[in-house]
């Protein structure tokens, strides 16, 4: 994916994101309480992951946020299953998950000037069977992303 994501990332005036940071966000849960981190993993566990195939096509702008986001055309049912899943534990601990459609995309550049929706001539397709709690830091450099251990 990483040969795929750099040389789109050019195609756009931005700051682009660090290969570090580059993932795919299934639910966003906010500030929690670090004691209550083991629930999280707990839950993570409980959670079945039907395997599924995502396909990168497009190179978007999103003007809210100022991001260059690579997405997908579709969101295959076993993706939203497990997205529906995660929300359903987020809201078991006490934490009302966002409500809004889920799109997944990863965020190639930050700070980006406005354009035209890119339909790429070549795609990335990423076959996916599991997921991970990761962590995100705000730093003076900006946010970078940690998986958490347990």
């Amino acid at each position: 994916m990483r040969d795929f994501i750099s040389p789109v990332a050019k195609l756009v005036e931005g700051r682009a994101t660090e290969r570090r940071n580059w993932h795919i966000t299934l639910a966003y849960i906010g500030e929690f309480p670090e004691e209550r981190i083991d629930e999280l993993h707990e839950a993570r566990r409980a959670i079945n992951v039907e395997p599924f195939r995502l396909r990168f096509d497009r190179l978007e702008f999103w003007p809210r946020p100022k991001v260059a986001a690579l997405v997908t055309a579709t969101v295959p049912p076993e993706l939203q299953r497990l997205v529906e899943a995660l929300k359903g534990q987020i809201l078991a601990a006490g934490i009302e998950p966002e409500q809004r459609a889920y799109r997944p995309h990863v965020t190639v550049a930050t700070n980006a000037r406005p354009f035209e929706v890119l339909r790429l001539a070549q795609s990335a397709t990423i076959d996916w069977d599991s997921f991970e709690l990761v962590e995100s830091v705000s730093q003076p450099g900006g946010v970078t992303y940690h998986p958490l251990k347990q």
